[in-house]
């Protein structure tokens, strides 16, 4: 068997990831959307560096033709948020003896804005929380799922993280 062909695949499969590309863009309701696909305002993400968090603005002819290029950049507003993710506790992590009181840490880049709140959806619950780190009371034993999310002075969602599962276990004393 020649190993040619394989060689020329691999560097084809490979190269193909090199020309990948994403796009980035803020809807009219605030919230961030991502694709594979030019946007009108979209902003171009290198995905050939480490961090994607710096996207730069797109060449793409889809995403600034049209008589008014310049209202399509200015309609991604200001008050965009890059990412938004619950650093702890982690994705699936158990948590052991946590007697009822959940510690939250989020990471939010970048911080978070005057005027603007952090709500937290806790096993689907709602509530209100002060800043990007926080308690959260009455937290048992089982699976549990936290989503947190950015709304602005009028209640518009702006970002939204991933859903995070997690469990709390409870040591028990035999008698």
């Amino acid at each position: 068997m020649e190993t040619r062909p394989i060689f020329v695949l691999l560097a084809l499969l490979f190269a193909a990831g090199a020309f990948a590309q994403a796009y980035m863009w803020t809807d009219e309701d605030g919230v961030v959307h991502y694709s594979d696909r030019p946007h009108p305002g979209a902003t171009l993400i290198d995905l050939g560096t480490a961090s994607a968090a710096r996207p730069r603005p797109t060449t793409s002819t889809a995403a600034t033709a049209g008589p008014n290029s310049t209202e399509a950049a200015a309609a991604v507003p200001a008050t965009g948020y890059q990412s938004l993710e619950i650093a702890s506790p982690g994705a699936e992590e158990t948590l052991w003896n946590i007697e009822a009181t959940l510690t939250v840490t989020l990471a939010l880049t970048p911080a978070l804005r005057t005027g603007h709140q952090v709500r937290v959806y806790f096993d689907g619950t709602p509530q209100m929380v002060g800043g990007t780190s926080f308690q959260i009371q009455e937290v048992y034993r089982g699976v549990h799922n936290l989503q947190a999310e950015v709304i602005d002075e009028t209640g518009k969602l702006i970002i939204r993280s991933r859903p995070n599962r997690f469990y709390v276990q409870q040591n028990t004393i035999n008698n």
